[in-house]
């Protein structure tokens, strides 16, 4: 995607809201089993995920992972399952 984007002042056409489906960042703190791939990612959203994840206690990654889960599964004919639900405070509750 080398080539440079150029925009008009066209009409749209006819625009869809859609509503807004996507987990609060706090909600992304969950724990499921994982395959391990290579994205590359802007530094804007990657820093975004970082201090989210600081503020909640979490990693990252994770947080990314669920975000992208809770996509899918709004996407799919077939609903996603997590391995586990239990957030990081729950599972040092059971300690």
């Amino acid at each position: 995607m080398s080539a440079k984007i150029r925009y008009t002042n066209e009409p749209l056409g006819k625009l869809k809201v859609v509503p807004d489906f996507l987990p609060k960042p706090e909600d992304l703190i969950l724990r499921d089993e994982g395959v391990k791939i290579t994205i590359a990612l802007s530094k804007r959203s990657v820093e975004f995920f970082k201090r989210e994840a600081e503020r909640h206690g979490t990693q990252y990654q994770r947080m990314i992972r669920r975000l992208l889960d809770a996509y899918a599964q709004h996407h799919s004919a077939r609903p996603l399952t997590a391995q586990s639900t239990r957030t990081r405070g729950q599972r040092a509750a059971r300690r």
